[in-house]
């Protein structure tokens, strides 16, 4: 029986699994249902990362993308914003150079607690442990049907290459970071765009926390967007519906009008959590994401513990890897002072060094003065 199971080679599994190899822990694994970095690789192959990679490390400025200390994404790739390939292969590199106890293609079937031990149920068969960590982030999770008539759209998620829209109009639900980016795209494309937003992409008061409004990559590329005269926001309504009318479709929007467009429409309505997969295991809030201890623990059901961008804390949000990877050591201190194991404590030094080992969540409210 392992002492510990991750579920999930992304950004958060793997950097946990770092830290527990800098730590000492040997009995540990990685369960990956595909490959290490599998969703990066699977983003559009437009896409690139929001935050900025800037390799800073001699003055305490980690970089922004890295899960790591001494890693940075920026150093290895020379790019600031890298593609979805270029940081799945950072993923890989750090796997392999770490030499993580990793076991891909592994799909977690079921999960149920039997007095202290989890019992996973795998394609491989059963695997125990008496601490589990769910890993498993958001992006292959779709948030694919959110209002009736959606089956007649598609996901961005499910999207290789912008340049595959073959159509001259495209109509994008959803005004977030991933519906302007498709809108970016396809305007850079030539193409013309209708983003159907449920927000105000410009509002009179924009909340300084990019968790909570666009990123400033992404309000740069929108102004570009807006610059082609090929883009069209209705802005600050939703769609409710979407019918099917011969070879159009019509979608009745939440002000009660009526929209029509000639081509399959692209939902940028976001991800659904990976917890989902075991959701009685945990306690969920309005939003949709699990209630968790301060040691991000589930409230229901003990040594299981959630990391990730599907992490939140009252008004912290932890959906940028800047955010969640300050958790990693918080979880990994409360597994080894609960199971007494033995470990390097220098290392959760170095963590607090790096901006890695964040306990107070109240600082995280970011404020701006200009």
């Amino acid at each position: 029986m392992q002492d510990i199971i991750i579920v999930g080679a992304g950004p958060s599994g793997i950097g946990l699994g770092v830290l527990f190899k800098k730590l000492g822990i040997v009995n540990f694994s990685i369960l990956e249902k595909d490959i290490v970095g599998s969703s990066f690789y699977q983003w559009p192959k437009e896409m690139r990362l929001i935050t900025p990679s800037f390799t800073g490390q001699g003055f305490g400025a980690l970089d922004l993308n890295a899960i790591a200390p001494n890693t940075s994404p920026a150093y290895t790739f020379n790019k600031e914003h890298l593609s979805g390939e270029e940081y799945g292969d950072y993923l890989q590199l750090l796997a392999g150079y770490f030499e993580l106890p990793i076991i891909e293609q592994t799909k977690v079937i079921r999960v149920k607690k039997e007095q202290d031990v989890f019992k996973l149920e795998t394609n491989h068969g059963l695997i125990e442990t008496r601490t589990l960590i769910w890993a498993t982030g958001e992006f292959q999770f779709p948030n694919d049907r959110p209002f009736p008539g959606a089956e007649f759209a598609r996901h961005n998620g499910q999207i290789k290459s912008w340049k595959k829209i073959r159509a001259e109009h495209a109509t994008v639900i959803g005004g977030y970071e991933s519906g302007v980016d498709a809108a970016y795209h396809l305007t850079s494309l030539g193409k013309k765009v209708t983003l159907i937003s449920p927000t105000f992409l410009f509002p009179n008061e924009q909340d300084a926390d990019p968790s909570l409004s666009l990123s400033p990559f992404t309000q740069e590329r929108l102004r570009l967007a807006l610059r082609t005269k090929l883009l069209r926001i209705i802005e600050n309504t939703s769609v409710q519906s979407i019918k099917k009318l011969g070879t159009s479709f019509q979608f009745s929007l939440s002000d009660g009008s009526t929209f029509e467009a000639k081509t399959k429409p692209i939902l940028a309505t976001g991800f659904i959590s990976g917890a989902k997969q075991i959701d009685s295991l945990f306690e969920w809030q309005e939003n949709g994401k699990p209630l968790l201890t301060e040691n991000d623990e589930s409230t229901l059901v003990q040594n299981l513990f959630l990391i990730g961008p599907n992490v939140q804390h009252h008004q912290a949000v932890f959906c940028f890897i800047y955010k969640f990877r300050q958790r990693f050591a918080v979880v990994a201190q409360t597994i080894v002072d609960r199971f007494h194991l033995p470990h390097d404590s220098n290392v959760f030094t170095e963590y607090r060094a790096n901006q890695m080992y964040l306990e107070d969540l109240s600082c995280c409210e970011v404020n701006c003065e200009c």
